[in-house]
C-alpha cells in the first residue's frame, strides 16, 4: 500500500505496477491533465510537480519532475499539481505574477514554471535573479524569451507574503508525519525499507529486484526504452543512507542523499565545486538525484565520479554480512559495470576535507549549460608546498568506457615546480593516452582536444597570477 496526500486528499494505492510514475498516475488515473509531459526525460520541466516532505525543521516543498518519480516514492509525502494553488477561484501569488507580467504564451510549460516557482515561494532565498535562474533551471520555454518570466518571479519574491499552504503547514506537516510508513512493501514488486536491517533483508529476499535511488536515471529506461522495471527496491526511505556527518578528516555522505542536502557540506569546503554542482542535471534534479544513484549507474559520462576520484574519496558497500571500503576509483569496472557483490549496495561516500594550499576546478562541457549530459567532464586537483607539487589528482569523464583517473599521468608531476612545467607537453601526453569515441555529442577528436585544453585552463587559473579563463554574464539564463 502507497499512502500520500494529493494536496489534502489521502490517497492510497494498491497494487499499482512498481514503475508507474507520477505523471502516468495524474494525468490517466487522477484525471489531472495540468501537467504535461514534453521530453519524458526530465530536460524540459513541462511536467514539474511539487512534493511537500516531513523534515525535522517541518514541511519542506520541493520541485521534482514527474516523468521520472516513481509513484511508490511518494509514500507519507504530499504531492501538489497547478490544479491546486487556486482556491475559491483566486489565483495564486505566483500565479497572479505570471498573468501580471505576461509570463505565457503557448502555454504548455507554463505549469511547469509555476510549480517551480511555488516551490521557490516557499523557499527561503533572498530575491535575487541568481536564486530565480537556478529555481528555474530546469524549465524550458521557447515562447517568451524567459524575460518577463524571471520579471514574474523577482516581482513575487519582492513582495513574498504568506498564502493558504503556509497557514496550512503545521497540519499539513503533523499530517505527513502520521502517514509516515514503518515499511513501504507493495506486495508487487516494489519495496521501501526504512533502515540498513530492513534493506539487506529485502535484498536477500529479492535478489532480482534492482535499486532506485532517485529515478533520474533509472526511470529512462521506461519512458526512453519502454523497457518494463519489474522490482525494485527504494533507497531513498532508508534512514542511514539520508545521514550526513563532517569530522576533521571526512564528509561522510549517505549514498541516497539528494545533492540538494549534500550541497551545503560539500560546498563548504569545496566552492570551486558550485558551478560543476549548478550544472549537474537542474533544481529538480538535483531534489532528487544522488551520489549512489550516480556511481551505481556507472555511466561513462556520470558528473560525480570524476569529481570523486580527483578528491580521492572512498566508497563504503553494505551487506547483511557487514561492510568493506574503497577508493572510488576502484568502484566502476566496466560500461555500466561496478564491484558491487550480490546482496551488497552502496552506502556511503566519504569525501576527505580540504587541506591547506589546495586547489581544485571541475570542468564540464556540454551542448546545454544546464540540465545536459557531459561532452567531456574533468576534474583536477592540486596541493603545493611553495611552488612544488606535492599531490596532483585528475578524473575524467565522457573519455573511454569507465571514468578515467590516469594516475600515471598525474603522479609524473607530483616533485615538479607548478611554474616551471612544459604545459605542451603535458597536454600532448594527456591526449596520446585517451582514445574516445564519436558519437551525436562530439566527435573523438573534438573530446581529445577538449581535455588537453581544460587542462591548460586549469594551469592558468591556478597560476599565481590567477589568469581569468572565462567572460560570463552572472544574470544570463544560459540554458534558453
Amino acid at each position: 500500500m502507497t499512502t500520500f496526500l494529493l494536496n489534502r486528499t489521502r490517497v492510497e494505492l494498491a497494487p499499482i505496477d512498481p514503475d508507474l510514475t507520477v505523471l502516468e498516475f495524474l494525468r490517466q488515473d487522477a484525471k489531472l491533465t495540468g501537467t504535461k509531459e514534453g521530453c519524458a526525460s526530465g530536460d524540459c520541466g513541462a511536467c514539474t510537480v511539487v512534493v511537500g516532505e516531513h523534515t525535522d525543521t517541518g514541511l519542506r516543498y520541493r520541485a521534482v519532475n514527474s516523468c521520472i518519480t516513481f509513484v511508490h516514492s511518494l509514500a507519507g509525502k504530499q504531492l501538489l499539481t497547478v490544479e491546486h494553488l487556486a482556491e475559491t477561484g483566486q489565483l495564486h501569488p505566483v500565479q497572479q505574477a505570471m498573468v501580471k507580467h505576461h509570463g505565457s504564451q503557448c502555454g504548455f510549460c507554463t505549469p511547469g514554471f509555476i510549480m517551480s516557482l511555488f516551490a521557490l515561494y516557499h523557499s527561503d532565498v533572498a530575491p535575487e535573479r541568481e536564486a530565480v535562474l537556478n529555481a528555474l533551471s530546469g524549465n524550458l520555454c521557447r515562447c517568451t524569451g524567459y524575460r518577463p518570466i524571471i520579471d514574474a518571479a523577482l516581482a513575487l519574491l519582492e513582495e513574498r507574503h504568506g498564502d493558504a499552504f503556509s497557514e496550512q503547514a503545521e497540519a499539513i506537516d503533523a499530517e505527513l508525519a502520521a502517514l509516515n510508513p514503518s515499511m513501504n512493501d507493495s506486495g508487487v514488486g516494489f519495496w521501501q525499507p526504512r533502515n540498513r536491517a530492513e534493506l539487506g533483508q529485502t535484498l536477500a529476499a529479492h535478489p532480482e529486484a534492482r535499486f532506485s535511488a532517485g529515478s533520474t536515471d533509472l526511470a529512462l529506461e521506461k519512458t526512453q526504452q519502454v523497457k518494463e522495471l519489474p522490482a525494485l527496491i527504494d533507497l531513498t526511505g532508508v534512514e542511514e543512507l539520508q545521514q550526513l556527518s563532517v569530522d576533521d578528516a571526512f564528509i561522510h555522505i549517505g549514498a541516497a542523499l539528494p545533492y540538494a542536502d549534500l550541497a551545503p557540506a560539500l560546498l563548504a569546503d569545496y566552492p570551486e565545486a558550485s558551478e560543476w554542482l549548478d550544472r549537474l542535471g537542474s533544481t529538480p534534479i538535483r531534489n532528487r538525484g544522488s551520489l549512489g544513484g550516480n556511481l551505481g549507474n556507472a555511466s561513462p559520462i556520470g558528473d560525480t565520479p570524476p569529481l570523486l576520484i580527483a578528491l580521492n574519496a572512498e566508497v563504503t558497500l553494505g551487506s547483511q554480512n557487514g561492510q568493506r571500503r574503497l577508493p572510488v576509483s576502484e568502484l566502476i569496472t566496466g560500461y555500466r559495470q561496478t564491484v558491487l557483490a550480490d546482496g551488497e549496495w552502496i552506502d556511503t561516500v566519504h569525501i576527505p576535507r580540504r587541506p591547506d594550499h589546495s586547489t581544485l576546478r571541475a570542468y564540464k562541457i556540454s551542448k546545454r549549460f544546464e540540465d545536459d549530459i557531459s561532452t567531456v567532464c574533468a576534474c583536477f586537483y592540486l596541493e603545493r608546498d611553495g611552488d612544488t607539487v606535492t599531490e596532483f589528482r585528475a578524473g575524467f569523464g565522457g573519455l573511454a568506457a569507465t571514468p578515467l583517473s590516469l594516475t600515471d599521468w598525474s603522479q609524473a608531476l607530483v616533485g615538479q615546480a607548478w611554474s616551471q612545467l612544459d604545459i605542451d607537453a603535458i597536454a600532448a601526453d594527456l591526449a596520446s593516452r585517451l582514445a574516445p569515441i564519436d558519437d551525436v555529442r562530439a566527435s573523438a577528436q573534438y573530446r581529445v582536444t577538449v581535455t588537453a585544453n581544460l587542462w591548460r585552463r586549469f594551469h592558468l587559473e591556478s597560476s599565481p597570477s590567477g589568469v581569468i579563463t572565462r567572460v560570463s554574464n552572472p544574470g544570463a539564463y544560459h540554458h534558453a
